[in-house]
């Protein structure tokens, strides 16, 4: 009797330890919540587009963790989604704002992400050529010089227009230049053609390109999706933390999908990325932000991630694929979604 009394003892004691531990576990928190952004600004300030530019200029992350003693650090990277996928696997930023190809290619090399949710979804893309070039389609690229960031979501929309027509990077002479630098060189003379977003539109308004065509003119073929994903071991490690980001989140993204608001939108991009607005204008005036900017990590989303997957690898972008479902960590946005169900449900098309 006095061994069962011992060993019961013993069991209540370690019982106890384990619930201190989860308690323990349950309350603890970061020092800094680390934010990695592709900086798409032309200018001094930082920019990051979409819901990124909404955080920041409203302080919506620093005011959700202030009482909890977190730091909120955004991190801009030139070098777009090669350099940040480079971060995450040394474990320097913690999330990351991403285009579709860098996020594929960073899971797929082997860096434990987790799609925690969507930050936008079918993005216009531009075909930019040499004025008087003649190039009015795709397959008059043929064994032109076509500047591309390599690495970058902008290759694999143009892989996806491409094929779209029949045709692949092998066709072109291909390039690999960052956005700023194609665009001077597209300015110069020195390349026939590049792809890429609303800096053509500005090029085109000065006489220095032509955009022949978008991938609106493609039915949608090569539009871009943007990702949120969290580093699986912050995601484990602080899932409370995770689910009060994405709460946070909303709050921008609710105003964005507001289509009362694409005016100031514009405005607040175009100071901080120093764009002209008229150029932001022109980009997004047939756009509806209550689709772009939807969050969703929905069957229809994700479809789209996965025949980017399977595109990249076709194309060798990246050695092998993978399923996006068993990527994606849908609870902490489903939860989000669900605390402001009566506001979201209003604007889910």
């Amino acid at each position: 009797m006095k061994r069962l009394f011992t060993a019961l003892a013993s069991a209540f004691a370690v019982s106890a330890l384990a619930g201190v531990l989860s308690v323990a576990q349950a309350q603890e928190k970061p020092e800094i919540i680390r934010l990695a952004v592709p900086d798409l600004s032309a200018g001094s300030q930082h920019s990051g587009g979409g819901v990124v530019d909404v955080l920041r200029s409203r302080q919506i992350f620093e005011q959700a963790f202030a009482d909890q003693g977190i730091e909120v650090q955004w991190l801009f990277f030139k070098g777009a989604g090669p350099v940040i996928n480079e971060a995450l696997a040394n474990g320097q930023v913690d999330f990351a704002y991403l285009g579709d190809l860098a996020a594929i290619i960073g899971k797929a090399s082997g860096l434990d992400t987790r799609l925690l949710s969507a930050s936008t979804r079918g993005t216009k893309q531009y075909l930019g050529v040499v004025p008087g070039s003649g190039i009015k389609t795709l397959s008059d690229l043929k064994g032109k010089r076509v500047a591309i960031f390599k690495g970058t979501a902008t290759q694999l929309s143009f892989n996806a227009a491409l094929a779209s027509q029949g045709l692949k990077e092998r066709d072109l002479q291909v390039i690999n230049l960052d956005f700023n630098a194609a665009t001077s060189a597209l300015a110069a003379r020195q390349i026939d053609a590049t792809w890429g977003s609303s800096n053509l539109l500005a090029l085109r308004e000065r006489g220095l390109a032509e955009t022949p065509l978008s991938t609106r003119d493609l039915g949608g073929a090569g539009s871009i999706q943007s990702v949120l994903v969290g580093s699986g071991a912050f995601v484990e490690r602080y899932p409370q933390v995770v689910a009060h980001l994405l709460e946070a989140q909303q709050q921008a993204v609710q105003w964005l999908r507001d289509e009362d608001n694409k005016t100031a939108y514009i405005e607040l991009v175009a100071g901080l990325a120093s764009y002209p607005t008229t150029i932001l204008q022109q980009d997004l005036e047939q756009e509806r932000f209550a689709e772009i900017f939807d969050p969703r990590l929905d069957a229809a989303f994700l479809q789209r991630l996965q025949a980017g997957v399977d595109l990249a690898a076709e194309q060798r972008l990246i050695r092998r694929g993978f399923a996006v479902e068993q990527w994606a960590e849908p609870r902490f946005l489903e939860a989000a979604l669900a605390a402001q169900k009566p506001r979201t449900a209003a604007l889910v098309p």
